[in-house]
C-alpha cells in the first residue's frame, strides 16, 4: 500500500515538472516567435488573399468586358451589291457579333480613305453627315446609295481631348462618311437587317504612311474601350488597284498577295510586347510596296493594333483574290453571351 502511494506521488511530481517545463518553454518560445509572426498578422493575410483574389477577378472581368478592336478589309463600293462574294457573309457575321454580343455604346472608325496632314489628325465632329462617293466609273446606282448614320459631337470632343493629351495635333471638322466606312458597314451593319443604332464617329489617318505614328494613334484612343466603345480600322490587308486593272480582275492571287498577307498575319498575331516592332518590319519587306503601292489601306490595322494594348490579335478570316487581300482581324475576346 505504502509502495503504491509512493509510486503515485512520484508520478504526480514528475507530471508537475513536465507541465512546468512545457509552460516555461512555450512562454519563452512565444516571446521569440511572436515578434516575428504576430497573431494579428494571420487574419490580414487571409483578408489580403481574398482581396487580391477579388481584385484579380475584378480586373479579369474588366478586361473581359472591354470590347474587342476590329480591322475590316472593307472591299470596294461594289461589296454591298455582290452578295455572293465570300467576304459578304463574313462581314455580315462580324457585324452580328458586334451588335449582338459586344453591344458597343458607340463606334469609332479609322478608314484608309481619309488622310489628313502628315503631322495632324482630323475628327468628324458633326452629328449628321452625308456620304462621300469617293470612287469613279461605277454604275449610276452606286452614287445613290444611302447609309443612315449618326455622329456624336460629344464623343468627337472626347477623342480630340485624348489626342491632344497624347501630344497629337488634332482638330474637329465637318466631313462626310467615305465609302471605306459605309460600303463595308452597309454589309456588316445593314440598316434594316442589323442596324448599328449607336453613334458613329470617323477619325482620319495621317498622310505620312508611317507605321509607328499610326500605332501610337491607336494607343492614344485605346481608353475609349473602357467606355464600351468599339474601335474599327477599315482598309485592306493587300490593296493594289494598279494590278487589279492590269489583270482585269483575274481572281488568281498574285504571289505578293499571299506572301504579304501571311507576313502581316504573323506580325499582328505576335506577342503584344513584340507586335509594334514586328508590324513595323512588315512595312520594310520587299513585297510591301507591291502589296500596297501606298500604305493608306494598310495603316488602319496599325491603328487597331495600337488601340488593342495588351490584347492579342487574331486573323479570323482571309481571302487572296488577285491583287487584293481580305484579312479580317479581331484584337481581344468577344464577351461571353
Amino acid at each position: 500500500m505504502d509502495t503504491s502511494r509512493s509510486f503515485t506521488k512520484i508520478v504526480f511530481i514528475i507530471s508537475l515538472v513536465i507541465a512546468a517545463v512545457a509552460f516555461l518553454f512555450s512562454a519563452a518560445l512565444s516571446r521569440v516567435l511572436l515578434p516575428l509572426f504576430p497573431l494579428s498578422a494571420w487574419k490580414p493575410v487571409a483578408f489580403l488573399t481574398q482581396q487580391q483574389s477579388s481584385t484579380h477577378s475584378s480586373s479579369t472581368s474588366m478586361a473581359t468586358n472591354k470590347p474587342p478592336v476590329y480591322f475590316f478589309s472593307h472591299g470596294g463600293p461594289n461589296v454591298q451589291y455582290e452578295t455572293q462574294h465570300p467576304a459578304y457573309a463574313v462581314l455580315q457575321n462580324i457585324g452580328k457579333e458586334i451588335t449582338t454580343k459586344v453591344k458597343p455604346s458607340a463606334v469609332v472608325v479609322f478608314s484608309g480613305h481619309w488622310e489628313a496632314d502628315p503631322n495632324g489628325i482630323e475628327v468628324n465632329s458633326a452629328e449628321h453627315t452625308d456620304l462621300i462617293y469617293d470612287f469613279y466609273g461605277f454604275p449610276p446606282e452606286y452614287y445613290q446609295a444611302q447609309y443612315p448614320n449618326r455622329g456624336s459631337p460629344q464623343l468627337a470632343s472626347k477623342i480630340l481631348d485624348l489626342l491632344t493629351k497624347a501630344g497629337i495635333k488634332a482638330k474637329g471638322v465637318t466631313r462626310g462618311l467615305d465609302h471605306g466606312v459605309w460600303s463595308g458597314f452597309h454589309v456588316a451593319f445593314h440598316p434594316e437587317k442589323n442596324p448599328l443604332n449607336v453613334p458613329l464617329v470617323q477619325v482620319s489617318l495621317y498622310s505620312n504612311q508611317d507605321a509607328d505614328s499610326h500605332y501610337r494613334l491607336g494607343e492614344a484612343v485605346a481608353s475609349l474601350r473602357d467606355e464600351g466603345i468599339v474601335i474599327i480600322g477599315a482598309g485592306m490587308s493587300v490593296h493594289n488597284l494598279r494590278d487589279l486593272f492590269a489583270t482585269r480582275g483575274d481572281p488568281r492571287p498574285l504571289p505578293y498577295t499571299v506572301s504579304f498577307d501571311e507576313a502581316l498575319k504573323e506580325a499582328v498575331e505576335s506577342s503584344p510586347s513584340e507586335r509594334q516592332a514586328r508590324m513595323r518590319d512588315v512595312t520594310k519587306r520587299p513585297d510591301a510596296r507591291q502589296a500596297h503601292p501606298r500604305f493608306d489601306h494598310l495603316m488602319p490595322v496599325y491603328v487597331a493594333a495600337g488601340a488593342a494594348g495588351e490584347d492579342l490579335g487574331k486573323r479570323t478570316w482571309t481571302l487572296h483574290e488577285g491583287s487584293m487581300g481580305w484579312a479580317q482581324y479581331r484584337f481581344g475576346d468577344v464577351p461571353a453571351s
